[in-house]
């Protein structure tokens, strides 16, 4: 309830903002279009229905900034939010002569103020208060666009409107500000005449009553927002204070390490107050679930879940084991493991795949890695080998998405890839087949293409395998994606090295056949020695992947057909379809 106060009360006062901000523009017409922009802008805020909520936004809005400063139980935050609480604690301190010289006095005293007195006391009668509207003006258009902009930031459509929304962010506040010092000029102009001043307040009814009237609530409002402030940040040192005359129980963290934890104080605050560095891209506010964390030992003690934490680990499909460190206030001894990088991303936040978290599937890996290419690249300038690789990585990325597959990584001059990752083994294992064709077309195209500048045509050697393997994404940072590791993965890596002892472009096990529902008759099964094991394996040596088409182009035979292998027949422990 508190988190939808604060955004209901920020778009109020980002509404009146922006019409405020349109009016100003108007200034680049003339003081006249302002004056005549006010019946649009403001006077809608001037009815009781406005009053209410624009200045029970402004206070809400106040209060919960408060509130929050006087919740965290450290003050040590990331640099946007320091920002971003110093921008909103710099509005009022900006705001309040503006508010009360202008809407207040307009309600409470005989004033009668529109753009031409406002524009004449800015840019005759007090001209050191532009600094003061030109800081209001950034200051509050900045606290309210980084607040969009976290906020936005979860939302999947977002990126893609980056751009244009950044645009406007931009020029809305530049047009504004132009607007006010192009009439700020007009108005210098019509200063030249002596009564243009008095004329002005007198029509506006400006006397030095009203004018006191100003400044005493000026101050009052200052000492009263200071006085507010001030008490905020007493009752947090009290608190603190009372909380170190007890008992701190510990927070453990992977490696270790033990940092204390302060009554009431969540662990996302804890680790930041330790200077362990934690993934939270929405600030703590319990909306992108990247701060999330598995909770090793003292989950019972822990408070049930609120409806919106859970809502949050429901969104990514997170087990009971796994908790919101924003969230969790530890009242004992806690052990924690985080799931995330610090590095974590908005796009971690967004639910995803299962196998992306980690799961054992079975799936098919093929390997393939170019022949006699470190002999190639010694006799070739740098720049024109990495031409090359950049071009046999094209083809080989293509022909696996071709296919189906999922690119693991580029090793050296040789390819890892995925296949049946989501569709399953046995349509994984017939895409794994095509690409291994594809691949050795693209090859034949590159040698084609190539043949003025190469000695002899490049060659390549394939191997594919199908087991069980651990699939998610691993990594750090930028360098984390979508892998598998394994035996499986092992093996499917000797047959690619088995390729180039039989001379040959592909090798395949039985499993991959099996499962695929293929006739490779025409290839008899070798039983092979696998390094590292000490069971053979039955493959297939194929001299050209191009040679399997025809098979592939049938329809799919029963399981285990031609294969050789007996129904319940297996490989180093892994069963064969059914």
């Amino acid at each position: 309830m508190i988190r939808r106060l604060g955004l209901g009360s920020g778009f109020i006062m980002l509404a009146f903002v922006l019409g405020h901000f349109l009016n100003h523009m108007l200034g680049l017409i003339s003081l006249d279009a302002m004056n005549w922009g006010l019946q649009y802008s403001i006077a809608p805020w001037r009815t009781v229905t406005g009053l209410v909520l624009l200045g029970g936004a402004l206070v809400v809005h106040v209060f919960l900034a408060l509130w929050s400063l006087y919740e965290r139980r450290s003050l040590v935050m990331t640099t946007w939010e320091a920002f971003q609480l110093a921008l909103g604690l710099a509005i009022p301190v900006l705001l309040i002569e503006h508010v009360i010289g202008t809407r207040v006095a307009d309600d409470l005293t005989a004033l009668r103020s529109d753009y031409t007195f406002v524009m004449a006391v800015y840019w005759v009668a007090r001209p050191e208060l532009i600094v003061t509207q030109f800081a209001l003006v950034l200051v509050a258009w900045s606290h309210a666009m980084i607040g969009l902009h976290y906020w936005l930031r979860l939302k999947r459509w977002y990126p893609r409107l980056i751009p244009w929304l950044f645009t406007l962010a931009v020029l809305i506040p530049t047009l504004a500000l132009a607007g006010f010092v192009s009439t700020g000029f007009e108005v210098r102009a019509m200063a030249a005449d002596p009564d243009f001043l008095d004329g002005v307040f007198q029509r506006a009814r400006m006397d030095e009553e009203i004018l006191g009237f100003v400044q005493a609530s000026t101050e009052t409002g200052l000492l009263v927002f200071a006085l507010l402030l001030g008490g905020t940040l007493a009752a947090r040192g009290l608190r603190l204070y009372r909380a170190n005359r007890k008992g701190v129980p510990r927070l453990v963290h992977p490696g270790g390490r033990s940092v204390p934890l302060r009554p009431g104080a969540t662990v996302l605050e804890t680790l930041r107050d330790a200077g362990i560095p934690h993934a939270s891209v929405c600030g703590g506010r319990g909306r992108c679930s990247t701060c999330r964390v598995q909770v090793k030992h003292g989950a019972d003690l822990l408070e049930e879940p609120s409806p919106e934490e859970r809502r949050v680990l429901a969104r990514i499909g997170a087990p009971p084991s796994v908790r919101l460190a924003c969230q969790i206030r530890p009242p004992a001894d806690l052990e924690i493991v985080p799931l995330l990088p610090p590095t974590a991303s908005a796009r971690d936040g967004f639910a995803k795949p299962g196998y992306r978290q980690g799961e054992e599937r079975t799936i098919a890996i093929l390997f393939s890695d170019l022949r006699g290419f470190t002999k190639l690249s010694d006799t070739k300038l740098p720049y024109d080998v990495v031409f090359l690789l950049n071009r046999y990585f094209d083809g080989m990325g293509i022909a696996v998405e071709e296919a189906g597959g999922h690119l693991d990584k580029f090793i050296g001059d040789g390819t890892m890839a995925l296949f049946g990752v989501e569709s399953g083994p046995q349509t994984g294992c017939r895409q794994a087949l095509s690409a291994a064709v594809g691949m050795a077309r693209q090859l034949a195209a590159l040698n084609r293409s190539m043949a003025g500048d190469l000695r002899e045509p490049l060659r390549m050697g394939m191997g594919i395998h199908v087991g069980p393997a651990i699939v998610g994404e691993m990594g750090y940072g930028g360098a984390k994606s979508l892998t598998a590791i394994g035996d499986a993965v092992n093996i499917a890596s000797r047959l690619e090295g088995l390729a180039k002892e039989h001379a040959s472009e592909l090798v395949v096990s039985d499993q991959v056949v099996a499962y695929a529902g293929v006739d490779l008759t025409g290839f008899p099964p070798q039983q092979s020695a696998i390094r590292g094991k000490s069971e053979t394996l039955a493959v297939r040596v194929i001299p050209r992947a191009v040679e399997i088409v025809p098979a592939l182009s049938q329809p799919i035979v029963s399981p285990n057909a031609g294969t050789g292998l007996p129904q319940t027949a297996s490989a180093f422990g892994s069963a064969a379809p059914p």
